[in-house]
């Protein structure tokens, strides 16, 4: 099909355009230069904004930690409701929706792609499973591989080589994208009944620190040349003073970039910028971090703002999962994946008057904020643990205007309000800004050349939202805005139109990325060396076979391999 999108304003940062008005055309699914206007489909875009499809760098969507926090929360349940039609399945879920409702939610807003962050490699089919049955928008997910006993063997013994060609593996195995670490080293310990709390303090048994695991699997990501950088949880998230860490593990990998090309991406910062030394004193440590990022270019990192609502906390940082229970009391689930990793769930309620909850709040805002650049931060809630991301038209809204945060701001708690750094901030996001940090600035970071921007040969993956630059000032009239962007006014996948005025018009599967590797330094998609090791520890230590252990690709319904070629490790 051909399609015809006219005079719309273009907001496409990768390609410099800047509220240009603009036709787009699209035909076999891509970006043209031109198209037949008789044969062509034809969107009158006047008076609105057109997008690339928007991007989610981390939304926990699928795999068995999700589903172990639907099996905990059928309060959750009773939400948002999403009703049968002729053309979608049913589903329910607030903070933790099922696997339609997900697809249809993000379709809504204009999102086309989604990065699931957190997947135990043993879990790797229950997670695959969901995310086919997500529908329409594309998805991607990261293997756990920071707290995996072979990776901890091979670099206290110093085999970096061995430990690329084993992690390597892993992410064919899994088909996954890039190498996710949660608390580095905090996830082996929690199996001693402790944490770390530093990122030089040796974990037990292995005796390597979490930085020698931050840098080393730095080193292995730049073997292999993967298309995003280690995506990083640090240690001692959530806890009072937890700033330093995150500084100390931005900076420890420092010496390791190449001219302005980043190698680590901190996620859901939010969480892990925390002053004070307790709960009483704890504040904002967001103008250090920023700081430090503003002044460096070998970092980027994504928000993880939270809203004040009920939602579900989930991560495989089972130590922090331990705590937030004996803070809460609420229900818990906590889980040992094996010789892999660890996770824990936990019901959560913010709260504005709560002046934790409420610093928490003021921080997430305060980074995007005070980061100068925002190629260097990116739009999440860390959905759900920050909030569901049904939220992000809010936090536009947050962003763009100085009037929307001050409503906020004056119904939080008055302790936190006089600390907030808030007040003293009065940058505004423009459109063009806001495409960066939801679509644009988080492609280029996971390394799409097809997706994130409107330049010809570019996935056809299009966001249109119902309104018009020139007669609104998001300052003033931010209601307005996150009406549109609540339910955009088309989103357009590989050219199909498959939502129009916030209704599915269309739903098909979409498609799933992962890494295939490549090169002199692989024989029959595998590495021999580190299959052959591998079987033998699989007789050893795992509950399943090694032959069960591999998904082959007939096993992803709509599959995308990204070939990335190595030509010795």
């Amino acid at each position: 099909m051909s399609l015809l999108i006219k005079n719309g304003f273009v907001y496409d940062p990768l390609n410099g355009i800047d509220g240009e008005i603009m036709d787009i055309c699209v035909k076999d699914g891509r970006i043209v230069e031109k198209v037949d206007e008789h044969e062509a489909k034809t969107i009158d875009a006047s008076g609105m904004i057109v997008m690339p499809g928007g991007i989610d760098i981390h939304t926990h969507i699928a795999g068995s930690e999700v589903n172990t926090g639907r099996l905990l929360r059928p309060e959750d349940h009773v939400h948002d409701v999403e009703p049968k039609t002729l053309l979608t399945r049913s589903g329910v879920g607030y903070s933790v929706p099922s696997t339609f409702t997900t697809g249809y939610r993000y379709v809504r807003m204009g999102y086309t792609f989604l990065c699931n962050p957190s997947m135990p490699p043993l879990e790797a089919r229950h997670t695959h499973e969901e995310l086919d049955d997500t529908p329409i928008v594309d998805k991607m997910t990261f293997p756990l591989l920071g707290d995996w006993w072979f990776v901890l063997e091979y670099l206290r013994d110093g085999l970096i080589k061995e430990c690329a060609e084993h992690v390597a593996w892993m992410i064919m195995a899994t088909k996954g994208y890039a190498i996710k670490i949660v608390n580095p080293g905090g996830l082996e310990a929690w199996g001693f009944g402790r944490n770390v709390n530093d990122i030089d303090d040796p974990i037990p048994y292995f005796n390597v620190t979490p930085r020698e695991i931050v840098r080393g699997l730095c080193v292995v990501n730049k073997i292999l040349s993967l298309p995003h950088t280690i995506h990083v949880h640090t240690n001692r998230l959530g806890q009072p003073g937890n700033y330093i860490t995150a500084i100390k593990t931005m900076d420890c990998v420092k010496d390791l970039a190449l001219s302005d090309k980043p190698v680590i991406h901190i996620t859901h910062c939010q969480f892990s910028a925390f002053k004070g030394d307790s709960w009483a004193d704890m504040r904002s440590g967001a103008e250090e971090i920023t700081k430090y990022v503003n002044a460096h270019n070998h970092v980027t990192l994504d928000m993880g703002q939270i809203i004040f609502t009920d939602t579900t906390t989930m991560t495989a940082d089972g130590p922090w999962q331990y705590t937030l229970y004996e803070l809460s009391g609420n229900k818990w689930v906590n889980h040992d994946v094996e010789v892999e990793t660890s996770s824990g769930i936990v019901p959560f309620k913010y709260r504005r008057k709560n002046y934790v909850h409420a610093t928490m709040w003021s921080i997430g805002l305060e980074l995007a904020l005070l980061v100068k650049d925002p190629w260097k931060i990116y739009l999440t809630t860390d959905h759900p643990n920050g909030g569901p991301f049904t939220e992000y038209p809010r936090i536009i809204c947050w962003l763009m205007s100085e009037k929307a945060r001050g409503r906020a701001l004056r119904k939080i708690n008055n302790r936190a309000k006089a600390r907030s750094l808030l007040p003293s901030i009065d940058r505004e996001f423009t459109f063009y800004e806001v495409a960066i940090v939801t679509r644009a600035g988080q492609a280029k970071a996971l390394g799409l050349k097809n997706k994130g921007h409107l330049g010809v040969g570019a996935d056809a993956d299009i966001a249109i939202y119902n309104v018009d630059p020139r007669k609104i000032d998001p300052s003033s009239d931010y209601k307005a805005v996150r009406r549109a962007f609540t339910n955009a006014a088309y989103t357009i996948k590989y050219g199909e139109i498959v939502a129009k005025d916030g209704e599915i018009v269309k739903a098909f599967n979409g498609k799933t990325y992962w890494i295939n590797f490549v090169g002199s330094a692989f024989a029959n998609d595998i590495f021999p060396g580190a299959a052959a090791n591998l079987k033998k520890r699989f007789r050893e230590y795992w509950t399943v076979e090694f032959d069960n252990y591999f998904i082959p690709k007939s096993y992803l319904k709509e599959s995308m391999p990204i070939t990335v070629e190595v030509k010795g490790v």
